[in-house]
């Protein structure tokens, strides 16, 4: 018998200063049994930094054809496609194929550096992709915020994120590591 994704609850409220984006979310996140609580927060994050009514999460990790989040517009075609983690160069050319824009959220410290490194060059090709990173650590310090019922609070200034459950706070400052046409 296969094992039932695992159904977490969020709470979010967002004050992005840099987007001038203010609003409350609440987010039902389903974690597959082969990802882990730090890959989940992430892509809590990743909903955080480009939060928008249209803006809803993909069908996990055993759907090939999705992403980890996506916008559509009311046309239905894909406003932003959002990988996270470290895809595959094949994986990003046909995101960027599809949607207008695609960004990815990497992390895990040494792992996205060398993937960065050996990708970099194909990148630079595919003007409508950004990538950010997430500085070694940060990425494992936010689940310390992972509960299956989640309050949060984000606060997104000048590049740098606070996410807060009230008892512990995560400080973070994503790096840009490539920027995208939009």
């Amino acid at each position: 018998m296969a094992l039932k994704s695992t159904i977490y609850k969020a709470d979010v409220q967002i004050a992005d200063m840099d987007r001038n984006h203010y609003a409350d979310y609440a987010l039902t996140l389903a974690r597959h049994p082969s990802e882990t609580d730090e890959r989940m927060m992430v892509r809590l994050l990743a909903f955080a930094l480009h939060a928008d009514s249209a803006l809803g999460f993909g069908r996990g990790l055993s759907t090939e054809d999705e992403p980890d989040l996506w916008q559509h517009d009311l046309t239905g075609a894909v406003q932003l496609w959002i990988e996270v983690g470290l895809p595959d160069e094949k994986r990003l050319r046909r995101a960027c194929g599809r949607a207008a824009q695609v960004v990815v959220v990497a992390y895990g410290g040494r792992p996205a550096e060398v993937w960065w490194e050996q990708n970099r060059a194909t990148m630079a090709r595919l003007d409508n992709l950004g990538v950010v990173v997430l500085p070694a650590g940060t990425s494992a310090a936010l689940t310390r915020l992972t509960g299956r019922g989640m309050r949060l609070q984000c606060s997104i200034q000048d590049g740098q994120v606070w996410l807060t459950d009230g008892a512990e706070t995560v400080h973070l400052e994503p790096v840009v590591l490539k920027r995208g046409a939009r």
